[in-house]
Order: structure tokens, then C-alpha cells, then sequence
């Protein structure tokens, strides 16, 4: 419950009664304050690393030259590409031993994956996809603050999905920007998980 609590507060889900049960808490609770600043924390991390900005590819290539290029190589990010394109080389030229697994979308790792859509008028929400095999699954109402959720275990791999709200209609989840056209003319949302 505790975890629950938490994610609520940092996707601010909470009504106004519910933030001052969670700050009653964290100052009467210490495990529970030092839970809640760890996840916060870990929810800071992953931000920092969220693209907010896309770059239009065409318009780099036409403008880059090799040597912007390389200076691009020269970057911290450019040289953390570097070492891993270095490291692969490595993989590959190292002394026979056993291989290193790869997993693949089957694979037994998975990651919890949360799905969260905000529909105040519906009465019901749903999603669908390929982790689903294409069948409905009902999100739970989070309290009275309109946002539906889910929370799955998928492996390493490329999933589409939608979402299904009042009286079965499909939408995609505006939160990701992916998107692939479906054999009926619909579209779906696309993610990629890496275990």
C-alpha cells in the first residue's frame, strides 16, 4: 500500500485530502519518509534522462559535416557512445568463452511497465495489445482523480497497444510519441522495454 501511496504522490494522482494523509504520514512514518524520498529520488533520475526535445534527423544530416560529427564523438554522451561501440568490438574479438545471454522478448527478466491514461468521463477503461494478445484487460480507477492505471511485467522487447474506453473506442496513449498504423485503418501506440 505503501508503494502505491508513493507513486500516487509522484504522478501527483492525489486529491487535496489524500496529499495531507500522505504528509501526516511521512512525518509520523521515518521508513516510510525515507521510502517515499528514494523513489522520489529514483523518479528524478529518470527524468533527467527523458527526451524533451526531438531533433529533426533530416535536417542534422544536411547540415553536419565529418567534423562536426567527430566533435560530436568528442562530447561526453558522443564518448559514452564510443565506449560502448568500443566495448562491442571487444565482445566480438575476445578469446572463445562462454557466450554472453541475450534476452529476448520471451525471455523470463521482465520489468513492471505502469500504463496510465487520464479519462475523467469514463466509466470503464481498458487496454489492448501484443503483451495482451490483442485482448481487453481492465485499468483500476485511481480514487476520483480521473486517471485510469495498470501496471504489467513485460520482457525486453517492441509491444504495441491501445487504449479502450466508452462504448470500445480506441485511442492511442498520448503520452508516447510512436505510433504504427493497424491492419483497420486505427493506430497504435509503441514502446520498447529494455530488461
Amino acid at each position: 500500500m505503501k508503494d502505491y501511496l508513493i507513486s500516487l504522490f509522484i504522478d501527483n494522482e492525489l486529491n487535496l485530502d489524500e496529499k495531507i494523509d500522505f504528509v501526516k504520514t511521512t512525518h509520523s512514518d521515518d521508513t516510510f519518509k525515507d521510502e517515499a524520498i528514494d523513489l522520489l529520488e529514483q523518479e528524478k533520475l529518470l527524468h533527467a534522462g527523458m527526451v524533451h526535445r526531438v531533433p529533426q534527423v533530416q535536417a542534422l544530416v544536411e547540415k553536419e559535416s565529418w567534423k562536426d560529427l567527430l566533435l560530436a564523438w568528442m562530447r561526453p554522451a558522443g564518448l559514452f557512445g564510443a565506449g560502448l561501440a568500443l566495448g562491442a568490438v571487444l565482445l566480438l574479438v575476445r578469446p572463445s568463452v562462454d557466450p554472453i545471454p541475450v534476452l529476448s522478448p520471451g525471455a523470463n527478466a521482465q520489468t513492471p511497465y505502469r500504463f496510465i491514461i487520464y479519462r475523467p468521463d469514463a466509466s470503464q477503461a481498458k487496454i489492448i495489445g501484443t503483451f495482451t494478445g490483442w485482448q481487453p484487460v481492465a485499468m483500476k480507477k485511481i480514487g476520483a482523480t480521473g486517471y485510469w492505471s495498470l501496471t504489467l511485467d513485460l520482457g525486453e522487447g517492441e509491444y504495441q497497444y491501445s487504449y479502450l474506453v466508452e462504448g470500445g473506442q480506441q485511442i492511442t496513449d498520448p503520452t508516447v510519441a510512436e505510433r504504427v498504423q493497424d491492419d483497420f485503418g486505427g493506430e497504435n501506440s509503441v514502446i520498447t522495454i529494455k530488461v
